[in-house]
């Protein structure tokens, strides 16, 4: 230990140590992390340092930047915090930024702000861009006219289970840089990425808020929406039922609500007519859709910025007909008795199918929706939650792709749910790379992809869990 302080910049901490907790600290306190050694990484070769410590004590390494997809506990392991490395720097062009693994998206959208672009970020405002992107980046914002976050990457600095960092381009190590983008911490702990910006400062944007008994006439009204939307227009509809407490917004909380989340790269002009049908479908209880500049993005969807315990499933879905409709609102509407907080519908498609950049492990282009549901707080007796949820997937399994979304989904990361992230082709490639760049599964603590293993003769023998 005495080493590895010597070594290190930042911390390194043990159970028992001041500031222990406080470092191992995540936003979803589902899972709580307790590792053998925390090590608050400070540089790149603070990362190195730590992981030639794992590796060379025979203990797995994990990496936790703002923990929200905190699903797997770190028990006896090292654990690297990315939080002291969060610097933001744009090109000389403002065309690009390069993103440290500690920055978090409303960091980085005020940093490239006032040179009038912007990076693609998800819904939260606290979220690790590292890990939104490396797990493809859905963005509810720039979705469907730009793509996934993924694709705008030019560069990845890694820190690999040889302890060695290594810069990856489309052309440098393209296997690894082809892996990371899509395969979250499963080839390394990523210190940097470079990524391109947009030209883009304003949006109209903002929530329709409905009554519970409107639930059908507005999911109608929303998939007619969604039938004829531009590619400039990303949009969710999401059937709440929130608790009254401090961490809901105040316009959430208590009873049954339906939230419209609108995106529209145009006009104002423009987006009120695109969203007039909806408006009229029924009155909305509050409608804060108008002109408002990206740096606001976060409230188009009020998610929640104070650490929280919540579990999520999700499917990908190829089509949601008015069949589906029907059967969403008789599991997730207003009379429906269901144990979980909230079912969210997000339109796909656009730029979204289509690859925007140098080819990655992202999948999921052929879906048109994305079925996502949260359940928030411990699960209570019998876990109904769990039940209910995958009782929900069954009824959409019907129009569902057969694939999942990882960055959604926070329960434990079984090896068939990681497998239902990717393709056939895409999950057998990914076990390869992982194999020439972490033979020993040095980074398992995570929605594991383990290393191809072939026996001498050449055959493939099964990975270990």
């Amino acid at each position: 230990m005495a080493a590895l302080r010597a070594a290190v910049a930042g911390e390194v901490f043990r159970p028992g140590d001041a500031g222990y907790a406080h470092e191992c600290a995540t936003f979803n306190l589902a899972v709580p992390q307790r590792p053998a050694v925390a090590v608050g990484a400070a540089r790149p070769a603070d990362v190195q340092a730590a992981v030639a410590f794992a590796s060379a004590h025979g203990l797995p390494a994990a990496v936790l930047s703002t923990g929200h997809q905190s699903m797997v506990p770190s028990d006896g392991a090292l654990l690297i915090t990315t939080g002291r490395m969060s610097d933001v720097t744009l090109g000389r062009d403002a065309r690009t930024a390069v993103v440290r693994a500690g920055a978090r998206a409303q960091q980085v959208m005020d940093a490239a702000a006032p040179f009038g672009v912007t990076p693609t970020v998800g819904s939260s405002p606290t979220v690790g861009v590292v890990g939104f992107t490396l797990g493809g980046g859905l963005s509810p914002t720039f979705g469907r006219p730009f793509g996934w976050a993924a694709d705008y990457v030019r560069a990845i600095d890694v820190v690999t289970a040889d302890g060695r960092l290594r810069h990856t381009t489309a052309d440098e190590e393209p296997d690894l840089f082809w892996a990371l983008r899509g395969s979250r911490s499963n080839m390394g702990v990523v210190t940097a990425l470079e990524v391109e910006l947009h030209d883009v400062t304003r949006l109209y944007g903002g929530g329709l808020f409905f009554r519970g008994e409107d639930t059908e006439a507005v999911l109608r009204a929303y998939l007619r929406l969604t039938a004829t939307a531009p590619e400039e227009l990303t949009s969710s509809i999401a059937l709440l039922r929130l608790p009254d407490v401090p961490a809901v917004p105040d316009v959430l909380r208590g009873g049954f609500m339906v939230h419209v989340r609108i995106a529209y790269l145009g006009t104002p002009a423009e987006g009120a007519d695109l969203l007039l049908p909806l408006r009229q479908a029924a009155t909305p209880v509050r409608d804060t859709v108008g002109d408002m500049p990206l740096t606001d993005f976060a409230s188009i969807h009020l998610d929640p910025v104070d650490p929280m315990f919540f579990r999520e499933w999700t499917a990908m879905l190829a089509e949601f007909p008015p069949e589906a409709a029907d059967v969403m609102t008789a599991l997730a509407g207003p009379g429906a008795e269901h144990p979980v907080e909230f079912v969210e519908l997000r339109h796909l498609g656009g730029a979204l199918g289509r690859r925007n950049g140098p080819p990655s492990a992202v999948g999921n282009r052929d879906a048109a929706f994305a079925l996502w549901i949260m359940s928030m707080g411990p699960p209570a007796e019998g876990d109904p939650q769990t039940a209910y949820a995958e009782r929900v997937l069954a009824g959409l399994e019907p129009w569902s792709t057969g694939h999942t979304y990882l960055n959604f989904s926070s329960s434990e990361p079984t090896a068939a749910r990681v497998k239902e992230g990717y393709g056939p082709e895409t999950y057998a490639r990914l076990r390869a790379v992982k194999a020439a760049y972490d033979p020993e599964n040095l980074f398992r603590l995570n929605q594991n992809v383990p290393p191809e293993v072939t026996s001498a003769a050449g055959r493939e023998r099964p990975a270990s869990p």
